[in-house]
């Protein structure tokens, strides 16, 4: 379910991103109808890391409580699909700094 959630967002961001560079008024023409606030995606995109790392970490506790129908490469997968959603959610961080430190040095 988060898979999803984080692919509909990584879209989401594309679309902005593409929106941001300027693309042509006739690919425009069929987005504009729908607006994309930039904000909300990026809160969603928090909500999908926030919510992979809850549940890695409920799969943990269950595990070590030695809950029947858990196993470690069930705990494992989960855990590596929580690090590599918040690795990404860093790099998307730190290249929206470097983009407002850009805007930031260009309005001096």
């Amino acid at each position: 379910m988060a898979d999803m959630n984080i692919s509909s967002l990584g879209n989401d961001l594309r679309l902005a991103a593409t929106r941001a560079a300027g693309a042509g008024s006739e690919e425009m023409a069929p987005v504009a109808a729908q607006s994309v606030d930039f904000g909300s995606v990026f809160k969603r995109a928090l909500d999908a890391v926030n919510a992979s790392q809850a549940s890695s970490e409920q799969l943990k506790t269950a595990f070590e409580s030695g809950e029947a129908g858990i196993d470690l490469p069930q705990v494992m997968v989960a855990s590596q699909k929580a690090s590599v959603a918040f690795q990404g959610m860093l790099e998307v961080r730190k290249q929206l700094l470097r983009a407002y430190q850009d805007v930031m040095s260009m309005q001096v």
